[in-house]
């Protein structure tokens, strides 16, 4: 039974390891080719559609094109509020950025299946479509403390074959600093896998109702576990019987409103901003999670 185990435990390590570590390396040289193209000057241009709606969705679009965590988020959103990109569209972005990024989708894809990933996409794209339009109706741009950053300068143009080398670089720049938070999740992932028993896993966190949905989005966001560390956890979690809703509610909760995301937005914004913020992260979570355990 214990060499079962162990062998189960290493099967599961290596497998999901090689698995995301060559998904990172494809999808950041991917995305840093289109970052290359499409600068924050281009993106303020394009969220100042002079329809609103179209505005939030492409908002939302431009987010879910960052590789960014949500800390990182928030620089780019400090940029294009000081460049007077529209308030509603940049909230938008701010939702979507961290929690449908490139490399959340595709791992999301790769380890929970298609159907997940479309879904979560779906629900998480219409939502911050809605939330960009309810930061927008509340007047909440007032509270917005305009700060000083650092601008990149304008780069010279560059011939292909130096994008697709920098994009290169870019890709493993982006890999090294994730690998421990990624080797930390695959290794609690295939522990949970190898030695954790279905039936504990099942009576303790087990449940899909508003309860534990809401329960696993408020300690989502205290905890900070990152995408590339939590989502080999929640697919096993998901494998040994965990409800696929409440992981997903885990997710978001962590994901798009961490402790060092609020602190980072308190510097931009007053405390009525953070409120709602939280809100609507919180309340982005309770309903992908019961969305999710009702469909799937």
């Amino acid at each position: 039974m214990m060499t079962d185990s162990i062998t189960e435990f290493l099967r599961t390590f290596f497998q999901l390891s090689t698995t995301l570590i060559v998904l990172f390396i494809i999808i950041s040289f991917l995305v840093s080719l289109l970052q290359q193209i499409v600068s924050e000057e281009k993106i303020m241009k394009v969220l100042n559609h002079p329809n609103k709606t179209v505005g939030y969705m492409l908002g939302t679009l431009f987010g879910a094109a960052t590789p960014f965590c949500s800390c990182s988020t928030i620089p780019i959103l400090a940029g294009l509020l000081n460049s007077k990109a529209p308030f509603g569209p940049s909230m938008s972005f701010l939702i979507a950025s961290p929690l449908m990024n490139p490399v959340m989708m595709f791992t999301l894809w790769i380890l929970l299946g298609w159907e997940v990933a479309l879904v979560y996409f779906i629900v998480l794209g219409v939502f911050s479509v809605f939330a960009g339009a309810i930061f927008s109706r509340l007047d909440l741009a007032k509270t917005y403390r305009e700060v000083g950053i650092k601008v990149k300068q304008e780069q010279e143009p560059m011939e292909e074959n130096s994008k697709v080398k920098q994009a290169m670089e870019d890709a493993w720049g982006f890999l090294f600093p994730m690998l421990p938070y990624l080797f930390i999740g695959v290794f609690i992932g295939a522990f949970i896998y190898g030695f954790v028993p279905e039936s504990f896993i099942a009576g303790y966190a087990g449940g899909d109702g508003i309860l534990s949905v809401s329960l696993a989005s408020v300690v989502g966001i205290p905890m900070y576990i990152r995408a590339e560390t939590m989502l080999p956890i929640a697919d096993a979690l998901i494998a040994k019987g965990m409800s696929l809703g409440t992981v997903i509610a885990l997710i978001i909760g962590g994901a798009g409103a961490s402790i060092p995301e609020v602190v980072l937005l308190s510097k931009l914004f007053s405390r009525r901003f953070l409120v709602a913020f939280i809100s609507v992260i919180l309340l982005a979570a309770i309903s992908t999670g019961l969305i999710f355990n009702a469909l799937l």
